[in-house]
């Protein structure tokens, strides 16, 4: 027990504490009435007034006008801090509000990753990149300016529009419908089951963050370099899998 607490006795120590307590919750000056109101103490109104003028002679509180209740001084606050602060009353209240902001900054970081991983795939290779976004039903794509300087969508334009209304639209049909694993597999044509894009191919892999399921992949003309894109999916989604 320090030496400035000797000075007080138990009543004094707890009314200090609550008074500091309504004052965090309030922003206004705490009066005998209130912590009467407040229920902790069963002494008269005259006996909080006598206790808390105490504490402003000894520095701890002050009042700020002659009508108003008393406010916590830097030292009540620091003895507030050294002696009464009981962080378990507000543990539970804490944890709650950590774990629901946790979740959110972990989804943000979760979204960031796969943008990322999409990018730098987008800039290995000519066609469109994309990954679905785990916990989310979103899809990013890039790369559909690559896919339309191909000659394939220069001849037929309308394919390009396909491959736009799959991704935004559809993709989640066909990756229901197809095989996902840590491998990367190849459909192409009638393989998938798309009539917007079964004169295209897809290559596809899976992955994994904090134990959900995503995908990420290519798609093109039946005329892409499947060796190279294949080894640009694999070396992109090891390091997504790896963040």
């Amino acid at each position: 027990m320090s030496a400035i607490l000797r000075t007080m006795n138990t009543r004094q120590a707890k009314l200090l504490a609550a008074i500091i307590d309504q004052f965090i919750q309030t922003a206004t000056p705490i009066g005998s009435h209130h912590i009467l109101e407040a229920g902790s103490f069963c002494v008269s109104c005259a006996t909080i007034r006598n206790e808390m003028r105490y504490l402003g002679e000894e520095g701890f509180l002050e009042q700020p006008h002659v009508s108003a209740g008393r406010i916590p001084t830097a030292k009540g606050y620091q003895m507030y801090v050294k002696e009464f602060m009981e962080p378990s009353l507000q543990e539970q209240r804490v944890r709650q509000k950590f774990e629901t902001l946790k979740d959110l900054y972990f989804r943000r970081k979760d979204q960031e990753r796969v943008y990322e991983a999409v990018s730098l795939l987008s800039q290995m290779v000519t066609n469109v990149a994309f990954a679905t976004v785990p916990h989310k039903d979103r899809v990013y794509y890039l790369g559909l300016a690559n896919t339309l300087r191909q000659p394939e969508f220069q001849t037929h334009p309308l394919l390009a529009s396909g491959i736009v209304e799959v991704l935004e639209h559809k993709i989640g049909d066909l990756l229901e419908h197809i095989e996902l694993t840590d491998d990367v597999r190849c459909y192409i044509g009638n393989e998938h089951v798309l009539p917007e894009i079964q004169s295209c191919s897809l290559i596809v892999t899976r992955y994994q963050l904090r134990g959900e399921t995503g995908a990420i992949g290519i798609i093109g003309p039946m005329r892409m370099d499947y060796a190279y894109d294949t080894v640009a999916l694999e070396l992109v989604a090891d390091l997504l899998r790896s963040t």
